[in-house]
């Protein structure tokens, strides 16, 4: 008896949006995480763990898109994410001047 189709591997688009959002959306999670962080930080040091720390947590967040179940739902956590870490940016950059 073959094993049953739906359960040997998921649609394509449902690949590729945990593939994208592990790829993409990570980046610019990890991206805007530390570039905020500049923004609260020495701007040296925060460039220091960068280096190491931004890979770390880029591989962690590619990990999580592939573990979750829905790609769309990864995808709506990271926009979120980042739209949240990128407003620190704008406004600790707007009180700065």
């Amino acid at each position: 008896m073959p094993a049953n189709k739906k359960h040997l591997s998921p649609a394509f688009l449902h690949r590729f949006s945990r593939i994208s959002a592990g790829l993409v959306g990570g980046y610019l999670v990890t991206v805007s995480f530390f570039l905020a962080l500049s923004f609260l930080w020495d701007k040296v040091s925060v460039l220091y763990t960068l280096v190491f720390g931004g890979f770390l947590l880029w591989v962690a967040l590619l990990l999580l898109a592939f573990i979750a179940e829905k790609g769309w739902k990864v995808w709506a956590i990271y926009l979120l994410l980042t739209l949240v870490f990128s407003s620190v940016v704008y406004f600790c950059k707007s009180t700065s001047i």
